[in-house]
């Protein structure tokens, strides 16, 4: 009994080592740059850690079952392109919104598909898989658009998704909101969640428990697709035009603010709490190194470094 005050202050300070170093990274660089700590810097970081929470969420799906997809990115690029085009194709009206959601759907779910059922069905890596997937579909971006940004979209795109709010928070907040609320529900509540955490904690376990693993598996690649998608859309309003390059470094980016959040690549630990967590940090991160004009290469680096620290906490944290 002595020991448990211990152990739940231990805990306590597990859960809230990120948090704190959220704080300290808007300390830091506030002493740099004053700007860092203005409220309207804040209402940005939320505004930008909502994307990226998105496309966190989305890689969580996958992470948790030992699995990864390096072709979110390129997805999101391809996304982009092909639902303003199919927008501009129906006119640019409001009701050509609709033809590029369906676009997105349909596209999104394809690519989710196929790396399912290659990884699951088939028994190929999710490395070889989704690398050669991410090649493929950024060839086929790069082809329909010819490399140049789409442009002609609907101006209610932008007006509503980008620039529009609801109780003076903007809806970008309120859709990565409701993503985390349904995500939570899914793998807390659903036997689909549950499956997701048996199987990257033990895949025989789970086979013997009963679990059909390969629908399971395909359908969270194909949920991480999708994901993909509505983060691609709600870029895409934010830009106002369909960009070839808009995946950019989103693939890196989402499986560093979910590993920092504490989502384990070896499957089975953490959850969309903690991939939200990990994309306000990595925003916050990214936001005082832009303010303070460090070097875009500079903030690649300090990314990959982050990833490869978070790696080994994780391990060591498994290993206690």
């Amino acid at each position: 009994m002595a020991q448990s005050p211990g152990l739940s202050l231990k805990a306590i300070l597990r859960a809230a080592r990120l948090p704190i170093a959220i704080v300290v990274v808007l300390i830091l660089f506030g002493l740099v740059e004053p700007r860092v700590l203005s409220l309207g810097n804040f209402r940005n970081i939320a505004l930008q850690a909502s994307y990226l929470a998105i496309f966190a969420m989305a890689q969580t799906m996958v992470l948790l079952t030992r699995g990864f997809d390096l072709s979110l990115g390129y997805t999101v690029s391809l996304v982009s392109v092909a639902a303003s085009m199919a927008m501009v194709a129906m006119g640019g009206g409001d009701v050509s919104i609709l033809y590029g959601v369906g676009a997105a759907v349909l596209i999104a779910g394809a690519i989710g598909l196929a790396n399912g059922v290659l990884i699951a069905g088939i028994g190929i890596n999710p490395l070889v898989t989704t690398l050669g997937m991410a090649n493929m579909v950024l060839a086929f971006a790069s082809t329909i658009s010819g490399g140049f940004p789409v442009t002609g979209l609907p101006k209610s795109l932008t007006a509503e998704f980008a620039q529009g709010s609801l109780l003076s928070i903007p809806m970008p907040i309120w859709i990565a909101a409701l993503v985390f609320m349904l995500l939570f529900l899914v793998l807390k509540a659903t036997r689909f969640g549950r499956s997701l955490y048996i199987i990257g904690a033990n895949p025989r376990a789970a086979v013997a428990a009963g679990i059909r693993t390969v629908p399971v598996l395909v359908l969270a690649y194909t949920l991480c697709a999708l994901l993909a998608a509505l983060g691609a859309l709600l870029l895409t309003a934010r830009t106002g035009s369909g960009e070839p390059n808009l995946g950019g470094n989103l693939t890196l980016e989402a499986i560093a603010a979910a590993v920092v959040g504490g989502v384990r690549l070896s499957g089975g630990e953490g959850g969309v709490g903690a991939a939200v967590l990990g994309a306000l940090f990595v925003t916050v991160l990214s936001n005082g190194m832009n303010l303070v004009q460090i070097d875009g290469y500079l903030q690649q680096i300090c990314l990959g470094v982050i990833i490869i620290v978070s790696l080994i906490v994780n391990r060591d944290e498994a290993r206690r």
